[in-house]
């Protein structure tokens, strides 16, 4: 059907701006000295409209300004100069044509449509509707875009840090579950809000973390959830500019920017990068049945994915109805002003990309040798001081782990490392043959990483994130328990490679639960004694539960929030993580970027693997057990690790000290409290390993470490 052309017959005109031609670049609102320039992008609209309102709630604006495809289109770009407007004003567009789903088309201009390029989104208002509602009209609920100018915030000389990954701890924080619970100790206000953040610096200090990577900040759908929850996470992008107006202490965009800023800014001067988890796969437009909010009503078929050879239906490799277009040169142009402006006018110091294999296909899906969308993200020199983070996979099954971006030459692409945490959740739990697979994980995973040139930090390895079980959870449940999320305990992973030690759930047994605080410090252990670079998830160094719920993107409550109490519940693990990260720096064995070798050497970091027996490293499947002998030469660091995952003590040979004596480090049996406390040895030839543990002995030499 073809939607009709009404006319503008409900604004107020007491007051119009004056308007002239306008530019089509950029693209966006972008205030000049005579007013505001207004340009959009849409190849197919019949006509277009510019609504401009004083204030985000109002249903009706005070001027429509038609545009004349004459005069007011050049190309696909439609635009417009309107004299008179600044900061501050709020406006969207209404795009006329066809609705002709089966060719591509979603036109309804009924529909108000925030810009894409706007850097303000005002959301008080807003509700999300469906695509039962075509030419019903949305204005007085619809999302609002406002003008912006440019950047006149004092930063204070604040530059992003550009720690090195080989020195980088890397913590996965929700900006809103970080400080939401009131038992957070931050002022109402500020709870849940970028400003609760910058409170928690000193808590964040403390663990020794130099990285957040917030998880997605960008303007998201919360009503993008079933059965009337909410939607906590916020993968469900509106806005690829605009920061969520949820996390600002009002509703007004401009205040929510600056605040976002005020974060970074303070965040930087404690010495802690700001790394932004953003989600450019999908929207929260939802495909064919989804509402029209932005993209999809001004050009759905240049935006988005559509399958020529099925009625030009939405492809969806993302698991979420629609999958963006990143092969489309006007796409790729989106995404990539999007990322320079984070950089550039907000100060981050990275990015992590959801599903980034997305970017690897081209227009019809088809996966693409060499990516114009991952290229030009990464020669781009705006970029080029910032870290660029892939998950790489996506949810119709593409897996690039290892070869994301290409492994021929060099690359500026880091990894979340998925199988680190598989592995090593496995040997933890006690299955077999998982002994040459933690070797190989603890290594860098060699056997997934193999181009030896590769600097081994670019493997961001995790044993939770916020997708799956927590930490504690891993230790505490065998089965996931989602049924809060109204879908019968159908969604969410099934296998989660984890183990409750005889009770599902909370226990009041002090043997299960010394248990399961063991297993939470054999997990921490093994990720600081790896090489790459470590990630946690929030909370997990205080044994933060979501009571077994394993995909707890819809629960914007305690199910989420992190529980400050367990800061006091659990201060012995978090005190142990605290020293654990502390011994770490120390030594230079854990800031290589290269391989290290795998046999003695005098002139270079190597490693050592053994067994009960000294140089008799049980490979077979049924072993549980693992010594790990690391050496820097050089720098007089020598250190042996016994990983002892088997239900019983074992006595362990120890390999013959270099520098010294052997000295306890740390021993995850023992109480918390008792461990850093670098204690001589008085056997220097076996250790009694206790079941499921990990002991960690230093040779001391007198050379100074880093």
């Amino acid at each position: 059907m073809t939607q009709n052309i009404l006319q503008p017959s409900t604004a107020d005109k007491t007051s119009p701006h004056i308007t002239s031609v306008g530019s089509a670049a950029p693209l966006g609102a972008t205030i000049t000295g005579d007013g505001v320039n207004f340009s959009i992008y849409s190849k197919n609209a019949q006509a277009v409209e510019l609504w401009l309102f004083h204030h985000g709630d109002d249903a009706v604006p005070y001027q429509i300004i038609r545009l004349d495809p004459e005069k007011n289109r050049s190309y696909h770009y439609w635009h417009v100069m309107v004299h008179g407007a600044g900061e501050g004003l709020y406006y969207g567009y209404k795009i006329y044509g066809e609705y002709a789903p089966s060719r591509g088309l979603y036109f309804d201009g009924s529909k108000l449509l925030s810009d894409p390029f706007s850097r303000g989104l005002y959301g008080a208002k807003y509700q999300r509707g469906d695509a039962s509602m075509y030419g019903i009209d949305n204005t007085s609920t619809a999302l609002k875009s406002m003008v912006v100018g440019r950047d006149n915030y004092d930063w204070e000389g604040d530059r992003p840090l550009g720690h090195s990954l080989s020195s980088s701890v890397i913590y996965e924080m929700h900006v809103g579950g970080f400080t939401s619970n009131p038992n957070s100790g931050v002022e109402e206000s500020r709870r849940g809000k970028f400003l609760g953040v910058i409170d928690k610096i000193p808590y964040l200090k403390k663990i020794g973390i130099t990285t957040v990577e917030l998880m997605p900040v960008f303007a998201f759908d919360p009503q993008d959830a079933p059965l009337g929850l909410r939607n906590y996470w916020g993968y469900s992008p509106v806005s690829f500019f605009a920061p969520h107006w949820g996390y600002g202490t009002s509703d007004d965009p401009l205040k929510t920017i600056r605040e976002f800023k005020d974060m970074v800014k303070a965040l930087h001067r404690a010495g802690i990068e700001v790394i932004l988890d953003v989600v450019y796969n999908h929207t929260a437009e939802s495909g064919q049945v989804g509402p029209w909010l932005s993209l999809k009503g001004q050009e759905a078929s240049t935006y988005y994915m559509l399958d020529r050879s099925n009625d030009n239906a939405f492809h969806n490799y993302t698991g979420c109805g629609n999958t963006i277009n990143v092969s489309d040169p006007i796409v790729r142009r989106l995404v990539r002003q999007s990322l320079r402006y984070w950089v550039q006018e907000m100060h981050v110091d990275g990015f992590r990309f959801d599903l980034a294999s997305i970017l690897t296909r081209g227009t019809d899906g088809n996966v693409l040798v060499n990516s114009p969308a991952v290229g030009s993200i990464e020669v781009d020199p705006h970029l080029a001081e910032t870290k660029l983070i892939a998950e790489a996979w996506d949810a119709a099954g593409l897996y690039q782990l290892g070869f994301f971006a290409g492994r021929n030459g060099d690359t500026r692409w880091a990894e979340w490392n998925g199988a680190y945490r598989d592995d090593i959740r496995r040997f933890v739990r006690g299955d077999e043959g998982m002994v040459p697979k933690l070797a190989a994980r603890v290594l860098g995973s060699p056997d997934i990483y193999s181009n030896p040139n590769q600097d081994i930090n670019q493997s961001i390895h995790f044993i939770s994130c916020h997708d799956g079980f927590t930490m504690g959870d891993l230790v505490s449940y065998d089965h996931k328990h989602n049924e809060e999320n109204g879908e019968d305990n159908r969604d969410g992973l099934n296998e989660n490679y984890s183990y409750n030690y005889g009770e599902e759930g909370p226990s009041d047994d002090p043997h299960i639960n010394a248990i399961r605080s063991r297993q939470v410090r054999n997990f921490m252990t093994m990720m600081f004694f790896t090489q790459g670079t470590p990630m946690l998830n929030m909370g997990d160094e205080v044994c933060r539960t979501q009571k077994g719920n394993n995909n707890a993107y819809c629960q914007n409550n305690t199910i989420s929030w992190f529980d400050w109490q367990d800061v006091d519940r659990h201060s012995d693990t978090l005190n142990y993580l605290c020293e654990l990260i502390k011994y770490t720096n120390t030594m230079q064995l854990f800031a290589l970027k290269n391989r290290i070798k795998v046999g003695a050497d005098m002139e270079q970091p190597y490693i050592l693997w053994h067994g009960i027996n000294q140089s008799r490293a049980d490979w077979s499947p049924s072993s549980h057990t693992l010594g790990m002998e690391m050496v820097h030469p050089t720098r007089g660091e020598h250190i042996y690790v016994i990983f002892n995952m088997y239900w019983e003590d074992l006595d362990f040979e120890l390999p013959k000290p270099l520098f010294g004596k052997w000295h306890l480090v740390a021993d995850t049996y023992m109480g918390a409290d008792e461990n850093f406390k670098i204690s001589h040895l008085i056997d220097q030839k076996n250790y009694l390993a206790k079941d499921r543990s990990i002991v960690i002995l230093t040779d001391l030499s007198k050379k100074k470490t880093k």
